[in-house]
């Protein structure tokens, strides 16, 4: 459970880190506006927070993916040890009745 917990936190960073990014392109907007900055600074700048949000979009589904992965991993593990639980009490009873 710690690696899915890790994967959960690294999400949460990194969906803090595009809030932040969003603010920082409504900022541009409003020095755009205001004509603190040119239209070409406006755009170059917000091109390059676009890609990295794009970026950052990618890697959070690739760690829930990980994790869809990681829960399927302990469930059929899970599974194994009933699996041998059950095969253990069928030859117990079997190994009584044969008594």
């Amino acid at each position: 459970m710690a690696f899915i917990d890790r994967l959960e936190r690294n999400i949460a960073k990194l969906e803090k880190r595009i809030q932040n990014e969003h603010a920082r392109i409504t900022k541009l907007e409003e020095k755009c506006e205001a004509k603190k900055i040119t239209k070409a600074d406006y755009n170059i700048k917000r091109r390059e927070s676009d890609e990295r949000i794009r970026g950052w979009t990618s890697r959070i589904s690739t760690l829930k993916g990980g994790i869809v992965r990681e829960k399927k991993h302990l469930e059929e593990k899970q599974e194994e040890k009933d699996k041998k639980r059950e095969e253990k009490e069928k030859k117990k009873e079997r190994a009584e009745k044969n008594k």
